[in-house]
């Protein structure tokens, strides 16, 4: 069965241009496709300590037949130090396609 995973970038101050495409140019080369969801970046908020936190997001995905855990968890990890983050949220969704 096929997966859809999606990956959560912030909107930071790196330039994000340049690392989007990056991040597009690596995807579609390993999974034949990649669809960024830039053109109008997402809103967050969740609760930290008692803090409410803010950020904006850009949307990437991929659909792949087979769902390697290992690569996505080393790719999450290195995105996390290439952008900075702490947590970058993956998460895939089992999908048929009609």
């Amino acid at each position: 069965m096929a997966h859809l995973v999606e990956i959560f970038l912030p909107v930071s101050n790196v330039p994000m241009k340049e690392a989007l495409e990056d991040i597009r140019n690596e995807l579609t080369a390993r999974f034949g496709g990649a669809t960024l969801h830039a053109s109008t970046p997402a809103e967050g908020a969740w609760v930290d300590n008692g803090m409410f936190e803010f950020d904006r997001i850009v949307i990437a995905e991929v659909m792949t037949e087979q769902l390697d855990r290992n690569w996505w968890r080393e790719y999450r990890e290195r995105l996390e130090r290439q952008l900075a983050q702490d947590e970058i949220v993956v998460r895939a969704t089992q999908i048929d396609r009609l």
